[in-house]
């Protein structure tokens, strides 16, 4: 998914309560440092309200502590989320929603509406410094997902940094599978991972799907207006020509995540305070 709903370049990301930017000072990353990572892999799916209070609850932790997060984790039930900043309301029909009994949540990094069912949710909470800078970490972590999906037998790679931007007011309406971006996860050029960026203080928060098989064509049946919800999209299931589970994603990632990793917890968190997620005043706020 974009990663915001503006005209910055993919890697862009609004910090919670303070100037946006790519990395602290413009132009400027810092030399990334050595870090061990906690992993949570939670195999059981949480509503919506509850995972995007559970990421952002290890964004704060990492900004407070300098620890560093990958979270694995899947919805139950499915969920239609939006981008921070997203045009909710004029994009999408909260009673078509409500009619279709869809659980519905805002999502604390920017970006387009996604629709979660057939995929493996990755969250990465880690100090800006991990990486270097906002850009940095946005393409190292999609070069590490992107190990993961070949050690499977896909085609992944990475999409130009620069790619041509449509121009066409429609496309300002698509989802986010609808077409890739710079420096996201491609398998034979269509997009199967989109992701979303926010930086807290020293620290940033990068979540995103990857699909394991179904469609975003929910979001088309919910829209306001015609869009189009995955032209630019495929699943593993799709580009591998076999069913992927959960659980075999999940494993590539941990197993290639890389030799600086130091695995030091595989639990399920308790659930922080949904409050703030569960407010419908947050979820159709724009």
């Amino acid at each position: 998914m974009p990663l915001t709903d503006g005209r910055r370049a993919p890697g862009y990301a609004a910090p919670a309560g303070g100037r946006a930017g790519l990395g602290g000072r413009r132009g400027v990353s810092e030399r990334p440092t050595a870090i061990g990572w906690r992993v949570l892999i939670e195999r059981q799916g949480r509503a919506g309200a509850e995972n995007m209070a559970t990421d952002q609850a290890l964004l704060e932790e990492s900004n407070r502590t300098g620890r560093a997060f990958l979270r694995l984790y899947r919805f139950d039930p499915p969920c239609i989320s939006f981008g921070r900043n997203e045009p909710a309301r004029e994009r999408y029909d909260a009673g078509a929603i409500a009619r279709l009994a869809c659980d519905v949540v805002r999502r604390p990094t920017g970006g387009r509406a996604v629709w979660h069912e057939h995929e493996v949710t990755y969250a990465v909470a880690a100090p800006v410094a991990a990486f270097g800078s906002l850009r940095d970490a946005y393409r190292e972590i999609h070069q590490r997902l992107a190990a993961a999906l070949r050690a499977l037998g896909a085609d992944a790679t990475l999409a130009p940094d620069r790619l041509p931007r449509p121009s066409t007011a429609v496309h300002r309406w698509h989802a986010c599978f609808a077409a890739p971006s710079g420096g996201e996860v491609l398998v034979h050029g269509r997009k199967v991972i989109g992701s979303a960026q926010v930086r807290q203080g020293g620290a940033l928060l990068q979540h995103g799907s990857i699909l394991l098989d179904g469609s975003q064509e929910i979001l088309t049946a919910v829209s306001r207006k015609p869009q189009a919800a995955s032209d630019g999209a495929t699943t593993l299931s799709a580009a591998l020509g076999r069913p992927v589970t959960f659980d075999e994603v999940a494993d590539a990632i941990v197993a290639t995540w890389g030799d600086d990793a130091t695995f030091t917890a595989l639990h399920r968190p308790p659930p922080p305070s949904t409050a703030r997620f569960s407010d419908p005043a947050w979820t159709w706020r724009r």
